[in-house]
């Protein structure tokens, strides 16, 4: 049973600025975390600058959004620019955003070709928040979204899931997925909260499936919108491989939500996606870190999301 971890030291050097929730300390205390001896047997590689990546970013983004992040990030030499309130880029930011694109490509090239069972990407920027044509909300890429056009177009995939438990709802995953009924975007979600979207009406052409959740909401209320509205159809769906938007940030101690996950919830969830993937995709699951803002939250649950999928490995 191998488990891939692909992360590099760039994300660190991703500066987003004093005060930012979205910042390289996530990195740090991941790394601190994961160098236990219960993580000796993880496989690591740094996450790839891949000379390929810009051909299949356009696959899920527009090339003019892929110019425009070149513009604004590439050659950024000092201080930190704004492209939203909350979005910010830096001088490393554009090396750190490619590599966090590089990684869910060759996470994907791991599991296609038997040289992992699964495979955890320690990223940032984040992903899921940015759409076709428009970064936002930390994010530059979608990098859960390159990686499934990739599966497709470089592994012959045929259904591609992404399952998203951020705190957040994956606006752009959802954007960018909306009118392919090959291509299943499930997330659980605080609603209301950012980014405005996410309510059980929007389903695309029958391959969105949105489970929002109250603030307060916890196990009980969790385990049944992740059963009934993630879990059901993506059986029904028998996805050739899962991609996880493993966004920690529903956590009970995290500041930016009111959700009230434990370590032991994200464990069960990463359990269930194993499961249905082992059913259907070879135990094929490419993880893909979002949010998670509380750096004790984060931590702990990184860990128990990775030692689960090392142990669920086929």
């Amino acid at each position: 049973m191998t488990t891939l971890l692909l992360t590099h030291p760039s994300f660190i050097a991703h500066d987003t600025g004093p005060g930012h929730p979205e910042r390289p300390d996530r990195m740090r205390v991941i790394d601190k975390i994961l160098a236990h001896d219960a993580y000796k047997d993880l496989v690591r590689r740094d996450a790839p600058l891949r000379e390929d990546d810009a051909t299949y970013i356009v696959m899920a983004h527009r090339g003019a959004h892929l110019e425009a992040m070149r513009s604004v990030a590439f050659g950024h030499t000092q201080g930190l620019e704004r492209i939203d309130g909350d979005t910010v880029v830096s001088p490393g930011t554009w090396e750190a955003a490619r590599r966090a694109v590089g990684a869910g490509l060759d996470a994907v090239d791991a599991v296609f070709s038997g040289q992992a069972d699964n495979a955890f990407c320690q990223v940032r920027p984040p992903g899921h928040h940015a759409e076709s044509d428009k970064a936002m909300g930390f994010c530059l890429f979608n990098n859960v979204a390159v990686a499934a056009h990739y599966a497709r177009a470089k592994h012959g995939a045929e259904r591609v899931a992404v399952v998203d438990f951020d705190v957040h709802h994956g606006n752009g995953t959802q954007e960018i997925f909306w009118s392919d009924k090959n291509l299943f975007y499930g997330s659980t979600h605080q609603m209301p909260l950012f980014p405005g979207t996410g309510a059980k009406g929007e389903v695309g052409v029958g391959n969105i499936f949105n489970a929002p959740l109250s603030a307060g909401d916890g196990r009980d209320n969790f385990e049944l919108a992740f059963r009934e509205r993630i879990i059901g159809p993506l059986k029904n769906f028998a996805p050739d491989l899962v991609i996880i938007s493993a966004g920690f940030d529903a956590h009970e101690r995290d500041p930016l939500g009111g959700l009230k996950l434990v370590e032991a919830d994200f464990l069960w969830a990463t359990e269930q996606l194993c499961e249905v993937s082992r059913q259907h995709g070879r135990g094929r699951v490419v993880s893909m870190l979002e949010g998670g803002y509380d750096l004790t939250g984060l931590a702990r649950s990184v860990a128990v999301h990775v030692k689960t999928l090392m142990e669920m490995g086929t």
